[in-house]
């Protein structure tokens, strides 16, 4: 392959990354666009025609978002329905707004940036010295690596999530029992935990309020809430509370039974941990700790015995 050709397809694909980055930052200043835009016509005249509007705008909004949105578009026209599925699921478990569409593109460009780099460490650069099929191996490999890195970070971000859940379920259920035997409705109970504080649960709480409140039925919403967030404990709260609905049961029983439960798991998991402690603690033990000791201790012995050896006493 040509080193020229290979130049330019990967500063292409650098550009391409980097209007990627350059956009996915673009909300990270908290403003809002709208008020921007109405405070710079609030202090001037309106604008004569369509052209000074548009070329009022900034270059990002003018060129940059809708070259991205197009190239999704082009994307999501060969993309497999299953896979834009499982991307929105993860998109939505994770807590992003990302478009789908987007996500994928993102693995696709990062995905041919790292195949271009193997290109020209590999082939062009002959770094390492490898054969030709080790070369193309590594080369395949890093590609791979670029496709599933956007999809590896999505899933951490679930995980960081899903554990957030699990340490606020206790403490949330304690704050609706309160709530609810206080003489609250379950609503007003979800929007007092919605209110007191600001982690992943207190804002899936919010986000069903918000979805009651524009016509959904409450059991739809506990429904799409334990669907985006996936956590076993969270299934299970929201199927007891559908089913304390559906029988007419207390709704303050069933909390307390459920708060009762999950306090219980806490501390199960708490001692599950504490007993692969000592496990996880031979790694380092066994790499780091315990050779360090046999260099002091048998180190001396060591150097006595070859210097023993070269006098030729043994």
């Amino acid at each position: 392959m040509d080193p020229m050709l290979i130049g330019i397809l990967l500063v292409g694909g650098l550009v391409i990354v980097g209007a990627l980055v350059y956009v996915g930052l673009r909300d990270d200043r908290g403003r809002d666009p709208l008020q921007e835009r109405l405070a710079q016509y609030g202090d001037r005249e309106l604008p004569q025609s369509l052209e000074e509007v548009e070329m009022s705008l900034s270059f990002k909004d003018r060129v940059l978002l809708p070259l991205i949105e197009r190239l999704a578009g082009i994307v999501a026209r060969f993309t497999p329905q299953k896979q834009l599925d499982v991307a929105r699921k993860k998109i939505d478990q994770a807590g992003l707004t990302t478009d789908p569409t987007q996500l994928f593109l993102a693995r696709i460009v990062v995905g041919v940036i790292l195949l271009i780099i193997g290109i020209v460490v590999f082939f062009v650069l002959r770094i390492g010295g490898l054969n030709p099929l080790m070369s193309l191996l590594a080369t395949v490999g890093l590609g791979l690596i670029g496709f599933y890195l956007p999809m590896y970070s999505v899933n951490k971000r679930i995980k960081r999530r899903q554990d957030s859940v699990i340490k606020a379920l206790p403490d949330a259920l304690d704050l609706l029992v309160i709530c609810v035997e206080a003489g609250l409705g379950f609503d007003m109970a979800m929007g007092k935990v919605y209110d007191k504080w600001e982690n992943e649960l207190a804002l899936a709480f919010g986000r069903v309020l918000r979805e009651i409140q524009l016509g959904k039925s409450r059991r739809d919403a506990l429904r799409d809430m334990a669907e985006r967030l996936d956590v076993p404990d969270v299934n299970s709260f929201i199927a007891a509370i559908i089913q304390a609905d559906q029988l007419g049961v207390s709704m303050s029983k069933i909390l307390r039974v459920q708060s009762d439960q999950m306090r219980v798991k806490r501390r199960q998991r708490a001692q599950e941990k504490a007993h692969q402690a000592p496990v996880k603690m031979m790694i380092p033990m066994v790499l780091l700790i315990f050779p360090s000791i046999w260099i002091v201790l048998l180190g001396p012995a060591i150097l006595k015995v070859v210097e023993l050896g070269q006098s030729g006493i043994l």
